[in-house]
């Protein structure tokens, strides 16, 4: 459910207040969640690969094809899920969009730019 402006607003003065207050922490903070997420999810899908290996000689071992092609699955399986959640995943000190691409983050800080502008505005002319 997207924010409304009020809501927005307000949380961009809250991120705002905690740049001015504590830089540092503020960069910090940044993408970390869910830098943390996609690489336990990267991390999850090689061990998935790792058992759809076990399952492929398991099954090789024991002359029980549907065991092979049920490892190969799951490897296959695996490798997308750790390949697309290593793409996904922001680099350090890269703060990520909440649409989730370029334009969208440039269009967040544009907005945010303006609002800045309208608030210096109104506090400066009152």
């Amino acid at each position: 459910m997207p924010l409304s402006e009020h809501e927005q607003r307000m949380l961009e003065q809250m991120e705002r207040a905690l740049y001015a207050e504590d830089p540092k922490f503020a960069t910090a903070l940044e993408g970390s969640g869910l830098r943390t997420y996609t690489r336990r999810r990267v991390y999850q899908a090689v061990a998935g690969f790792l058992v759809g290996i076990a399952l492929l000689m398991a099954g090789m071992v024991a002359q029980q094809i549907w065991i092979s092609v049920v490892g190969f699955l799951v490897m296959l399986g695996c490798a997308v899920l750790a390949v697309t959640g290593w793409r996904k995943a922001p680099k350090p000190g890269e703060q990520q969009a909440r649409g989730g691409t370029a334009a969208s983050g440039r269009q967040t800080r544009q907005r945010r730019r303006g609002q800045r502008r309208r608030d210096e505005q109104q506090g400066g002319g009152h």
